[in-house]
């Protein structure tokens, strides 16, 4: 057919060990997919230290994905009957639902609206793979968090609960790192 032309299109391959790592006291991110390459999703490699809880929280537009590749996470993907603003690993689900244990080979997944976290309560690291989409959102929240955890000092709780709103994240429990 005359006038058509043919368009190469690449993918992308991003070996292991590779990528831009942002890494904060609390847990070192490696972006593998941004929303360069992709129109569907943020990918990253997190490793998540003993002892860090990212809080319960929840996101009104991102839909994320978690697969634990080595180590264990408490993780909680469900609407509790009460969200207490304390301890998120004793919430329940009107069905029952209750805070698992994942292990390698566990995937979870989180609509928008969906209450969730995870937590490393063991004493050695846990790594998972990590999606969130739409991108660029949770990329652009690493790299903004970054930039107010590297002043040295406390974290600004200010700083950080605006970054938060600015990124779609309502924090229900507190971010705890030892």
């Amino acid at each position: 057919m005359e006038g058509l032309t043919s368009a190469s299109v690449d993918g992308l391959l991003v070996p292991p060990g590779h990528g831009r790592v942002v890494e904060t006291p609390a847990q070192r991110v490696t972006f593998k997919v941004t929303g360069v390459h992709s129109r569907m999703a943020s990918t990253f490699e997190v490793e998540v230290p003993p002892g860090f809880d990212v809080g319960a929280h929840v996101h009104t537009r991102s839909e994320e994905l978690f697969y634990v590749l080595e180590g264990e996470l408490d993780v909680l993907a469900f609407e509790p009957r009460i969200r207490t603003p304390d301890n998120w690993k004793r919430w329940e689900s009107s069905s029952g639902n209750r805070v698992v244990r994942a292990t390698p080979g566990t995937v979870i997944v989180v609509p928008p609206g969906c209450p969730h976290a995870f937590a490393n309560p063991t004493d050695t690291p846990a790594k998972m793979f990590f999606q969130a989409s739409p991108p660029p959102d949770h990329e652009r929240y690493f790299e903004e968090l970054l930039e107010i955890l590297s002043d040295g000092g406390p974290p600004d709780q200010e700083a950080i609960e605006a970054l938060r709103v600015k990124y779609d994240i309502e924090q229900l429990t507190p971010l705890r790192h030892r």
